[in-house]
């Protein structure tokens, strides 16, 4: 079936002005996901801000109780004992001058990045090859951290990060379509809860204004905000 036919299939039964109970709007998503894969979750949530300015940016990272099905490479860098640590706490790549190299070379085999605090200063020449990719460790995410070994289970554990974009729109990633819905209605709610204590000061009005909740190759299905809270 062609995606254009199999997408109008799958919005059969959604209206799409029609605010959802959370709950309900991931029944609908589960049951429309019908590719020969376990398609992911996703959320987007738009918020009352504006991130062009810096008081109104909204970002940080957190776990997520179930997990979110997907298993990133974490790459590290780190030198002597630090490095050691991350090894031992399952980094797939780990290195300091040499990974730098790397990475300026173009090879960037990991999904997430952590970096030890005296690597910054190298890893700070990475920022225009990283910083596009949302690669680029941060301290306010704990992504630049002497707790190597603590970061990089993290990371293998489910954690995620988010960072609203341009528009104010915020996504992420929550899960698996083979995921019961209770676990992704608590993901999502942990998602959510993580969000909100992320508003910026210079946030006025409603803060989390609109949320859709869709899978990779299904339709979106809007949710009633209040939902996700709680």
């Amino acid at each position: 079936m062609a995606i254009g036919k199999r997408l109008n299939k799958a919005r059969e039964g959604v209206d799409r002005e029609k605010l959802y109970p959370l709950a309900d709007a991931i029944k609908m998503v589960k049951e429309r996901a019908k590719a020969k894969f376990d398609e992911t979750i996703e959320v987007a949530i738009n918020l009352g801000v504006d991130p062009r300015h810096a008081d109104q940016m909204v970002r940080g990272v957190v776990t997520l109780p179930n997990g979110t099905g997907r298993t990133l490479r974490v790459g590290v860098f780190a030198r002597g004992a630090k490095a050691d640590e991350a090894k031992a706490a399952g980094a797939d790549v780990v290195g300091a001058e040499d990974l730098v190299e790397k990475v300026q070379n173009g090879s960037i085999d990991f999904d997430r990045c952590i970096a030890t605090p005296d690597m910054m200063p190298l890893v700070g020449r990475l920022g225009k090859v990283l910083g596009p990719r949302g690669l680029m460790p941060n301290p306010k995410i704990g992504t630049v951290t002497m707790d190597v070994t603590g970061a990089v289970k993290g990371a293998k554990g489910g954690s995620v990060e988010f960072r609203v974009e341009k528009a104010g729109i915020l996504q992420a990633g929550v899960g698996k379509a083979s995921f019961s819905e209770e676990k992704l209605v608590e993901n999502i709610k942990a998602l959510a809860d993580a969000v909100s204590k992320a508003k910026p000061a210079g946030s006025k009005g409603t803060y989390i204004q609109r949320v859709a909740v869709s899978s990779t190759m299904g339709p979106g299905v809007k949710v009633e905000p209040n939902t996700i809270l709680g």
